[in-house]
């Protein structure tokens, strides 16, 4: 039986073609069908150590799941993923499976690894369509309260996790809708926002209260939390805060932070001007700085929106790339164009002080710096200019300060970061923190792991003695 699961080749996805997909916002893979999800399921050897778990941050039991879809049993593996992982629709598409899971799996080893986030999507798509959503036990109520700062992935996980176990949890979100960088950061390509929604829904179902356009540290603090009978606060409010280059000229109309330019698009609905109020620009060549995620994810925002060109400008060269892989592959195939190993120096205005271009250098690679990427150095004599009428700056993330400065006695790190240790306790009392407002921008699923752990250390201090132990030691 194994000599036949290593003759399955991995199955693919089904997309939108590139010259479709590039005109509009609707989702670009489909998803598996029943027989392509069951065939791919029957690539699973069903490892007795199964490493792939190892690679999961939390701990999705994936042999079980994709066994139960090889059977047919589509619901119940919906069931098994929720029960350590309560936005699998989300992690199904927006996981860096490739490097996590997927890249422990033993078929990986000779072949191709099992899909295991397209398998994750699938089950959870099919339980939603279904209409299957089940409620699963919750413990008896223990009276503790919890205030959870944040509903991006971290804070929906300790929320799910806590209500789970009895607690009456309220969740505290600075906008109007919840999801964090779900829904103001991804694009609706490549995470619709009704999954995300829906993912909600279930937790509201579950008894997750929630309390929006309320921003803790300006309506509230973290002390006054305290006064009004909370036992517990988690911190999981990210790194929204931009960072830019500090070039001359970067203060020209025409140039937005990657934060302002997807929020626009995503949560406020931009890329469907005039039907939503948000105007977009509209451009005709577009310049994006930097090769990660976000950096994928503007580029091809702003190319829906019809230029002449996209491009990014990535000062490395592409085996630096720290983006999916999958996500440049869409990105090329839509007709993004990469200027790689160049650098921006200086932007240059027109006389009504907007952008028309961006002065470059050619770069080349030197040693290994602090990142473990080799430094990118510039070429003297290189420069040249690149048109543009809108360049968007995506570079990077730091952490919104308005909780640290107004929490005198929590501690942070040099960049503002909140210090906690691997449980996620803090230096303040009964206040805990994960996610990217720790380590700085980072997975969803990661801050997800941080949640889940977060969340059995929250419930075992409220349930406790109240001893306040933070340090690793």
């Amino acid at each position: 039986m194994t000599k036949n699961k290593m003759k399955i080749p991995r199955q693919p996805m089904k997309e939108q073609p590139p010259e479709e997909r590039a005109k509009n916002f609707l989702e670009v893979p489909y998803g598996y069908d029943s027989e392509t999800a069951m065939l791919e399921a029957e690539r699973c050897l069903q490892c007795k150590k199964k490493p792939c778990v190892d690679g999961c941050p939390v701990a999705v039991d994936i042999p079980g799941f994709i066994n139960l879809i090889a059977e047919g049993k589509f619901t119940e593996a919906a069931w098994t993923i929720k029960e350590t992982n309560s936005l699998p629709a989300v992690c199904g598409r927006v996981c860096p499976q490739e490097d996590q899971c997927e890249k422990l799996c033993v078929r990986g080893k000779k072949s191709e690894p099992v899909a295991i986030g397209r398998l994750e999507r699938f089950a959870s798509d099919f339980e939603r369509s279904q209409g299957k959503i089940t409620i699963p036990e919750i413990s008896p109520p223990t009276g503790k309260k919890v205030a959870v700062i944040g509903s991006g992935p971290s804070g929906l996980t300790v929320a799910g996790d806590l209500v789970k176990m009895g607690h009456e949890v309220t969740v505290f979100e600075a906008l109007h809708k919840s999801g964090g960088v779900l829904v103001y950061g991804i694009p609706e390509f490549r995470l619709p926002k009704a999954i995300v929604e829906a993912e909600v829904a279930y937790l509201e179902k579950l008894g997750v209260a929630f309390k929006f356009n309320f921003v803790i540290g300006s309506i509230e603090t973290i002390d006054e939390l305290f006064e009004e009978g909370y036992n517990a606060v988690y911190v999981a409010t990210g790194a929204g805060a931009p960072v830019f280059l500090g070039t001359p000229g970067e203060n020209l109309g025409g140039i937005f932070s990657a934060n302002e330019y997807l929020t626009r698009s995503n949560l406020m609905k931009g890329y469907l001007f005039p039907e939503y109020d948000t105007p977009m620009p509209r451009s005709k060549k577009v310049i994006v700085l930097g090769g990660g995620n976000v950096a994928m994810d503007s580029a091809r925002t702003a190319l829906r929106l019809g230029p002449e060109k996209v491009t990014i400008v990535y000062r490395r060269s592409a085996d630096e790339l720290p983006a999916r892989t999958e996500e440049i592959h869409h990105a090329e195939e839509e007709g993004v164009i990469f200027h790689y190993l160049t650098s921006p120096i200086a932007f240059l205005g027109d006389g009504e002080n907007m952008v028309q271009s961006a002065r470059c250098i050619k770069m080349k690679l030197g040693e290994p710096d602090d990142s473990g990427r080799r430094r990118p150095i510039p070429v003297p004599g290189s420069e040249f200019e690149i048109e543009a009428d809108t360049v968007i700056v995506a570079i990077g993330n730091l952490p919104n300060p308005l909780i640290q400065n107004t929490t005198s006695d929590l501690p942070v790190n040099k960049w503002g970061n909140i210090m906690a240790n691997e449980l996620g306790r803090t230096g303040k009392k009964g206040v805990f923190a994960g996610g990217d407002i720790v380590t700085g921008a980072a997975t969803v699923i990661q801050a997800m792991g941080a949640g889940r752990i977060a969340a059995k250390s929250i419930h075992e201090y409220i349930m406790g003695d109240g001893e306040w132990k933070w340090n690793k030691s």
